[in-house]
């Protein structure tokens, strides 16, 4: 099958990488691209919202799945829904949402595919309560590198079912997969906005609400300093019952509101996220946003940012590092006040600053979170100083017993990585068992030590 080079990158325009890609619409064709003699490694991409290198493969192939997007199946009693693995959380939810069910959880985008939500194994705002991704995946089927085609389930191949969900792609490519919907009474969530002082007051409120609110996040004010420092707006939310709803709401409770998709049109100029901008911008949005309770749809609460088409632009030409760190809760204060404090002298400036509460892990051995906290920052991309202010992070984050998110990594080291992930060992068993000869790695694989060749 033909496939055409193109310089590529993930999300945030990061490294950007010649890549040869071509896009497959039935299983032959995957066979036949796996055939192709003038590769001998590939990997799949769907929607190219992984952030850093993890859907690139740099002079080798990159297999297109999007238009693998069939729904296969579903059960209006069970909420089981089967699909392709192209299949994608917006196309899930236009057709579903307004039949009453929605999905379990959800990352900070709905335009992530299926087969990628199960690779990086998402989580979203809910993390605390319901887990990740993988905990609602009933079932899928995985092409790997023998050529075999192996169903996995939580009992069957169940070694291999787990590798994969947060394996990043390395060992297969899911072709079709099952997962659990959530019944729902409507589009809205019940959210409680909170105003906090630092990070300990923070802290306290996430702690303080796990058992009240099935949703938690915080916007955190990555500049602030001193007795200010971590200073955040927590957003807590519930989702809305049909009886709760305003009148106003309650006529068509299954159906979003309509809004504008501005976007921006090009990349920006770097200097425009500068130090001084993004403390007005966090100075503003902090004071915006005093004690409330208020009415929120599902796309303003989950998806603000897929509002603005293109934001990945408003970083410049240089693109910007997504940086996720993991800290469990006995270090979570002194690591999180460690690392405020190192990127506010710094003067990085990072307006998308987002902390959650996580529970508990599932049995992947390359899943991100278990019980403690997550943090979310935005860099501008600015080359060697960047990357001396990651390695002083990475070094904060092992100290604490941290680790960071694939999906989002583009600078850690093949060593911190062994580090940060002690279950590697377990994922290399299986990967070398279903995929002997290194047919599936990327770019990201190759960085971190997971493939050698």
């Amino acid at each position: 099958m033909k496939s055409t080079p193109q310089t590529i990158s993930g999300w945030g325009n990061f490294p950007r990488q010649v890549c040869h890609l071509s896009s497959q619409r039935y299983e032959h064709e995957i066979q036949e691209a796996l055939q192709d003699s003038d590769f001998s490694q590939h990997i799949a991409r769907g929607l190219g919202r992984a952030y850093g290198d993890s859907s690139l493969n740099q002079d080798q192939s990159v297999l297109l799945q999007t238009r693998r997007n069939r729904f296969l199946g579903f059960d209006k009693d069970s909420g089981i829904l089967s699909c392709e693995a192209g299949t994608s959380f917006e196309e899930i939810l236009a057709h579903f949402l307004p039949q009453g069910w929605t999905l379990p959880t959800t990352p900070g985008t709905k335009y992530v595919t299926v087969g990628g939500a199960i690779a990086a194994d998402v989580h979203g705002k809910n993390h605390h309560c319901d887990g990740s991704f993988g905990n609602y995946v009933k079932q899928f089927r995985l092409l790997t590198g023998t050529g075999d085609v192996l169903t996995c389930t939580p009992e069957n191949n169940t070694d291999v079912f787990w590798a994969t969900i947060g394996g990043m792609g390395l060992t297969g490519i899911i072709l079709d997969a099952s997962i659990q919907l959530q019944s729902t009474a409507s589009v809205y969530f019940h959210v409680d906005y909170r105003r906090t002082r630092n990070l300990a007051d923070t802290l306290q409120v996430f702690e303080q609400s796990d058992d009240d609110y099935r949703y938690s996040v915080a916007w955190i004010d990555g500049l602030a300093q001193g007795k200010f420092l971590g200073r955040s707006v927590v957003m807590l939310a519930n989702d809305a019952q049909l009886e709760e709803l305003p009148s106003g709401y309650k006529n068509q409770p299954l159906q979003l509101p309509p809004k504008m998709t501005p976007q921006v049109p090009c990349n920006l100029p770097g200097f425009m996220l500068n130090p001084i901008s993004v403390r007005m911008l966090n100075h503003t949005y902090y004071h915006l946003h005093r004690n409330r309770q208020q009415w929120v749809d599902m796309d303003s609460f989950f998806y603000p940012l897929d509002r603005i088409k293109n934001w990945n632009r408003a970083y410049g030409r240089r693109g910007f590092v997504q940086y996720q760190a993991l800290f469990p809760h006995q270090t979570s204060l002194a690591g999180l006040t460690e690392m405020l404090e190192r990127i506010s002298l710094s003067r990085r400036a990072s307006f998308l600053a987002v902390l959650k509460r996580c529970g508990a892990a599932n049995e992947g051995p390359l899943s991100y979170l278990y019980p403690g906290h997550t943090l979310a920052l935005d860099f501008p991309h600015t080359g060697d100083d960047l990357a001396h202010l990651i390695a002083d992070l990475d070094q904060i984050l092992l100290k604490n017993g941290g680790r960071l998110y694939l999906a989002k990594d583009a600078l850690m080291k093949a060593e911190t990585f062994a580090t940060m992930y002690p279950r590697l060992p377990e994922f290399l068993a299986v990967k070398a068992r279903v995929d002997p000869e290194n047919r599936f790695v990327s770019s990201q694989a190759r960085r971190l030590g997971i493939v050698t060749k």
